[in-house]
């Protein structure tokens, strides 16, 4: 892994700007209803942070990019649930996932404007409760004014990790900096953590709907045409 992650790193460092793209990109398309729910954003900036103790990328730069990206996505959903109302929420493609989107629109009735906030940090939720907010006539100033704090806390929560454990790692463990081994070991778990959160959420999901088919089958049905007595 290492033998792949240097010359990765060396790309970056030759082209940061390349780097900043991908981390707005990944922030942005992480906040867009349903293509939020499969891209890996936050992977990618946790991950990306490590190349900020080295010098490859800049700590402002990566926020900007992220916080960018973030406001942008979130920003979009919020206006095109808020001019198509409540009919966007049965609208292709939001209409093949309606577990996603009835625990969308049931988180945002329970904690109302707080739900903006922390749906930053619940995925795949995080992807579905702007454009939620919009559909159910949220004010836009009340959502800009909870959603950019949101995002601000978000950004600083994925990237300081990275930069903060690479910096120790080189400090306090003895890792040599200019082997880059403190940001092989960030980058590597951070992708293994990704792999086994995503696994986790996996299986869940299959016993969850294999524990829904199992109760629709043992609920007994009414025969064809034939109706309550």
């Amino acid at each position: 892994m290492t033998s792949f992650l240097d010359p990765v790193i060396a790309f970056v460092s030759a082209h940061p700007w390349l780097a900043y793209l991908t981390l707005f990109l990944a922030a942005l398309l992480e906040a867009i209803p349903v293509v939020g729910a499969l891209v890996p954003g936050s992977t990618i900036i946790l991950a990306l942070s490590a190349l900020v103790p080295g010098g490859e990328l800049k700590l402002w730069g990566v926020l900007a990019a992220a916080i960018a990206g973030a406001v942008l996505g979130d920003g979009s959903a919020f206006w095109a649930g808020h001019r198509s109302q409540r009919e966007i929420l049965g609208a292709w493609p939001m209409s093949r996932y309606p577990g996603v989107m009835a625990q969308s629109e049931a988180f945002f009735h329970r904690w109302g404007t707080l739900a903006v906030f922390f749906a930053r940090f619940v995925p795949p939720i995080r992807a579905f409760v702007p454009v939620t907010a919009g559909a159910l006539g949220m004010p836009p100033v009340v959502f800009f004014g909870v959603n950019i704090p949101a995002v601000l806390a978000w950004a600083l929560a994925h990237v300081l990790p990275g930069v903060l454990a690479v910096s120790a790692l080189h400090e306090y463990a003895g890792l040599p900096h200019h082997h880059g081994a403190g940001k092989h070991l960030w980058i590597l778990s951070v992708f293994a953590g990704a792999i086994i959160a995503l696994g986790v959420w996996t299986l869940r999901r299959r016993r969850i709907g294999k524990a829904k088919a199992s109760s629709d089958q043992a609920r007994p049905g009414l025969r064809p045409g034939a109706g309550p007595t």
